[in-house]
């Protein structure tokens, strides 16, 4: 679902760093590393960011630009990163392929046209979160002791399970799709210079009169990252059909239209693939010295080695 269709039926407020100190919040890494990322790679020469080899290691800027925001506000994060890609996001990864490629075509003829403009704003519409940057990003938290969790499939999902099941206070990501995951409460604009955003579940669902589930199938209609949307359905319409017709099927039905693969979507939402398998420790003892070596010497090395 587009973030500004969902975003127009969200419940969302406006809190401040002092009402949420002492909270947890499961971070999702990906989606809180590549705002930071494309934020660098538009505005810092890439020589400070990229070794010798020619690696790009921009997430370790954005790390250190990022962190101290949870720690000056006594927010204790846990970063969930990604795991595999369920295959019914096949052609949204590729469509991300193509717009990728396609952005790294017009950086190349703005950078051979001497645009520098362009060329920063196309530049943060090819950054990738690669092997590398998962892998070094790793590294740092493990340094500064910031605790971090491999999920089994969407880290969105995750850090859902971890916020519905009190283990977590809050989910951190700049998505509107915790809402679909089932995630009670949401901070939003956390890469941002001012207070972040309180996005509620349950106030979502009383100021539409729906259901968690009915709030999935009006997501549906129109469209999300598994599934493209029913033709001349937005948010408005789709609640009012769902209202109608009870459900998603219901809708279809009376349409006539289809989704494919319907019913593994929705279960995707309701019943994701996630882990117990995690411990929340808030008593972080960062290893400033480690982690400083980390970034300006076994890192820094790569960087001058020839």
């Amino acid at each position: 679902m587009g973030n500004a269709d969902l975003r127009s039926l969200a419940a969302i407020s406006p809190c401040s760093f002092g009402d949420l100190a002492g909270s947890t919040v499961a971070v999702d890494a990906h989606n809180w590393l590549y705002r930071y990322l494309t934020t660098t790679v538009k505005w810092t020469d890439d020589a400070i960011y990229t070794t010798a080899d020619g690696t790009e290691v921009a997430n370790l800027i954005g790390v250190i630009q990022g962190l101290p925001k949870f720690f000056e506000h006594d927010l204790t994060p846990i970063f969930v990163f990604d795991g595999g890609v369920t295959e019914l996001k096949d052609d949204e990864v590729e469509k991300r392929r193509e717009q990728r490629e396609q952005a790294e075509e017009r950086l190349a003829e703005a950078e051979a046209a001497g645009d520098t403009v362009e060329a920063a704003r196309l530049s943060a519409r090819t950054v990738q979160l690669t092997e590398t940057i998962q892998e070094t990003t790793r590294d740092l938290f493990a340094l500064l002791d910031v605790p971090y969790i491999d999920a089994p499939a969407e880290g969105e999902a995750q850090a859902a399970y971890m916020n519905e099941r009190g283990d977590v206070d809050f989910v951190g990501s700049e998505d509107y799709d915790t809402l679909l995951f089932g995630a009670p409460a949401t901070l939003r604009e956390l890469t941002s210079k001012g207070d972040p955003e309180r996005m509620e579940l349950q106030a979502t669902l009383d100021d539409h009169d729906l259901t968690y589930e009915q709030l999935v199938d009006v997501a549906m209609l129109c469209g999300t990252d598994f599934n493209e949307g029913i033709s001349g359905i937005g948010p408005k319409t789709g609640v009012d059909l769902i209202h109608e017709h009870g459900d998603l099927f219901g809708v279809l039905d009376a349409r006539g239209a289809h989704i494919e693969f319907a019913d593994r979507i929705r279960e995707l939402f309701f019943d994701p693939p996630v882990t117990d398998d995690y411990t929340i420790d808030a008593d972080i003892d960062p290893d400033l010295d480690a982690a400083r070596a980390y970034v300006t010497e076994d890192v820094g090395d790569r960087r001058r080695r020839d």
